[in-house]
C-alpha cells in the first residue's frame, strides 16, 4: 500500500480527501501545521476537532508541537499580498520534510479541497518541493467533494471555522469595512 502524508488545515477539510485517498489505496497519515493559525484558541479548537475526527475515522495525525506565530508574521509582514504563497510553501515544505523522514511515498494537502485556495500555485509549489526534497507531491482536485464534505462535517457536528486561519484572513472575514467578507468553509 502506498503511504501518503496529508497536510491537514482542519478536520472538516480532511473528510473528503481522506475518503478519496483511501479509495485510491493510500495509507493516509495526517500532519497538522499550526504556525499560521490565529488566534491560539482557534488553533486549539481546530486541533481538538481533528483529534476527535481522526480517532473516529481511524487515521493517525502528526501534530506540530510548537507555535511560531511570530515567525509566520515576520515572514509575511510588508508582503501581505503574497502571504498565501509563503504560507503554502511553508506548510508544504514542512509536510514534505516529514514525509521524507517517515519514508512516505507521497505528500499532499487538504488545501486542494478548498474552492477558495489557489490550486495552480499550490500544485506548482508542491511539485517543486517534491522534486527538491525527493518525495513526490500528489495532486488531486478535491473540490469535487466540496458540498459532500460540508454536509458530512455538519452531520458530525464538527467545529467549522469561518476563515483560512491566518490573522489577515481573520480580518477579511470579520472586519466588514473596506472588503467583502467570505465564508471559507
Amino acid at each position: 500500500m502506498k503511504k501518503i502524508l496529508l497536510h491537514i488545515c482542519c478536520a472538516p477539510c480532511s473528510i473528503y480527501p481522506v475518503k478519496v485517498l483511501r479509495l485510491q489505496s493510500f495509507d493516509v497519515m495526517g500532519f497538522f501545521y499550526r504556525h499560521n493559525i490565529h488566534p491560539f484558541t482557534e488553533c486549539l479548537k481546530r486541533q481538538e476537532t481533528l483529534q476527535q475526527y481522526s480517532e473516529t475515522a481511524d487515521f493517525r495525525v502528526i501534530y506540530q508541537e510548537d507555535y511560531d506565530l511570530e515567525g509566520f508574521i515576520r515572514n509575511v509582514v510588508f508582503r501581505e499580498s503574497e502571504r498565501c504563497a509563503y504560507c503554502y510553501h511553508d506548510r508544504l515544505r514542512s509536510t514534505a520534510l516529514i514525509a521524507k523522514r517517515g519514508k512516505f511515498n507521497y505528500f499532499s494537502t487538504t488545501l486542494l479541497y478548498s474552492k477558495f485556495q489557489n490550486h495552480d500555485m499550490i500544485r506548482a509549489i508542491g511539485e517543486s518541493l517534491g522534486k527538491q526534497i525527493g518525495v513526490p507531491f500528489f495532486y488531486h482536485d478535491f473540490r469535487e467533494g466540496w458540498k459532500a464534505g460540508i454536509e458530512e462535517s455538519k452531520r458530525l457536528g464538527m467545529y467549522r471555522q469561518q476563515y483560512c486561519g491566518c490573522i489577515y484572513s481573520e480580518k477579511e472575514r470579520f472586519c466588514r469595512t473596506g472588503s467583502r467578507s467570505v465564508n471559507l468553509t
